[in-house]
């Protein structure tokens, strides 16, 4: 492809009339523009060929030239390009055609220098205001894209696969994953893939509020619905309308909540906290949880209703213990984030710092992560990060952990076992071990394998170990 070559101010114009082509480059040279003057279409494919023009300036009534094939033709083969019509002919007909096709304005000759320069600068600011929002966009693609969010490892390239195909669709789609994963990022990727990405994308924390604010939060209010509803407020469903709502903590939400939200869900409507109006809202929602929410249905903590209306799609994001190949690639983009945020001249992680957050458990996940790198960025004295710079947490876990774990070989007389009663022994030694080193604190024993305490707990119950702990 040839490069464009850049002419600052300048403009196309297209006429076949010589002496109103004249007349016009006239008054643009004296409004200080650059003017290319073409007689043909031919002739200006030519100079688009290479030369990068902003505007053209196109007189439409030339003979065998049909105006809405010339603008659909420009528009379809330099989208950049803005047209401003010119004619000598003009009706409201041909200005209605004119801007329906992509027209930017339409102008009737003759036109003073004044009202030229009114219009062309108008399309200036327009083009550069497309210019920017496609740039705009171009970087959220780039934070957002699945590629760059979380990983490239096996795992996660399904969770990307199966997010790509939810984000074509129009339904809810429910995010399941620990703390710190990167529910939220997950999240706006998918409204970035989806149809929705040039309208809102909102986002709230059910656990962040309580219930007395969350219902007013999500839903609005009226003036004088309660005490301190001193003015109207939308809410958060108004405020995502055309677009999308990540609603995250949602197994938070408390059951009065619940039945709210379903409703929503289910017919697209609300009414504000103290109105008796239904405002009909079209917003798909993004929900997330940390804890698996077939127990609180059980525990009847959680509407079975709501469940199934939210979990029609479900992804799952593994926590990060679980993927430790894709440590280094994130630990790489925090480095570079951590250097343009702090100024210094880090030119990267030394092996040994490396292999420690590699063998780390990560009960924070990648929030952990990358909080680790950003404070070894701070206090780092050399422009490679090293063992020293990270956290105590991190290098005092990872001391009690082996790089090479020693496994005892199964001989041929062991007997056949399925694969999950194999593993049991291992797993029940390595839970009492953590135990032990913790004084069966469940709490700290938790946090060391990178498991929650109620994970820890139904473990404990199936091995037998209950019983002695302390907390």
């Amino acid at each position: 492809m040839p490069t464009l070559v850049t002419t600052p101010n300048s403009i196309a114009l297209l006429d076949d009339d010589r002496a109103s082509a004249r007349a016009t480059a006239a008054s643009l040279d004296r409004l200080g523009f650059k003017t290319h003057v073409v007689d043909s279409v031919a002739s200006l494919r030519a100079l688009l060929s290479h030369t990068r023009v902003p505007l053209v300036l196109a007189e439409t009534n030339i003979p065998g030239l049909s105006q809405s094939q010339f603008l659909r033709t420009l528009k379809a083969d330099h989208p950049d390009v803005l047209c401003l019509v010119l004619t000598s002919y003009g009706s409201i007909e041909g200005a209605v055609e004119a801007t329906r096709l992509g027209a930017v304005d339409y102008v009737t000759r003759p036109v003073s220098d004044d009202e030229l320069r009114v219009v062309i600068e108008k399309a200036l600011r327009q083009q550069a205001l497309v210019a920017e929002n496609r740039s705009l966009r171009g970087q959220l693609d780039t934070r957002f894209g699945f590629e760059s969010v979380l990983g490239k490892s096996d795992a996660m390239s399904r969770v990307f696969e199966l997010a790509q195909a939810v984000a074509e669709t129009k339904s809810n789609v429910l995010i399941v994953g620990e703390s710190g994963v990167g529910k939220s990022l997950l999240a706006r990727a998918i409204h970035q893939r989806s149809a929705r990405r040039d309208r809102p994308f909102v986002e709230l924390s059910c656990g962040a509020l309580p219930e007395t604010l969350l219902e007013s939060e999500l839903f609005g209010h009226v003036k004088g619905a309660f005490t301190g509803a001193v003015n109207d407020k939308p809410g958060r469903f108004v405020a995502a309308d055309t677009g999308t709502l990540f609603l995250d903590e949602i197994n938070s939400a408390p059951l009065s909540m619940q039945a709210k939200l379903l409703r929503v869900l289910q017919e697209r409507v609300l009414e504000p906290v103290g109105s008796d109006k239904t405002r009909t809202v079209d917003v798909r929602c993004l929900l997330a949880t940390n804890v698996d929410l077939e127990p609180l249905v059980e525990e009847q903590k959680f509407r079975q209703d709501l469940y199934y209306r939210v979990n029609v799609l479900s992804i799952r994001i593994p926590p990060l213990r679980e993927r430790p190949g894709d440590i280094p690639m994130l630990v790489d983009r925090f480095v570079r984030r951590a250097k343009e945020q702090t100024g210094k001249e880090i030119i990267g992680i030394s092996d040994a710092a490396m292999s420690l957050l590699v063998r780390y458990p990560w009960p924070g996940n990648v929030r952990e992560l990358e909080n680790a790198v950003e404070r070894a960025a701070i206090v780092a004295r050399r422009p490679t990060l090293g063992e020293e710079d990270l956290p105590d947490a991190v290098r005092a876990a990872t001391a009690r952990v082996p790089a090479v774990m020693t496994i005892t070989p199964i001989s041929e007389e062991s007997p056949a076992l399925p694969l999950a009663v194999a593993l049991e022994g291992p797993e029940r030694r390595i839970i009492l071990a953590a135990l032990d080193r913790n004084a069966w604190s469940r709490q700290k024993a938790s946090a060391e394998l990178g498991i929650d305490r109620t994970t820890l707990y139904k473990k404990m119950v199936k091995y037998g170990l209950l019983g002695r702990e302390v907390a």
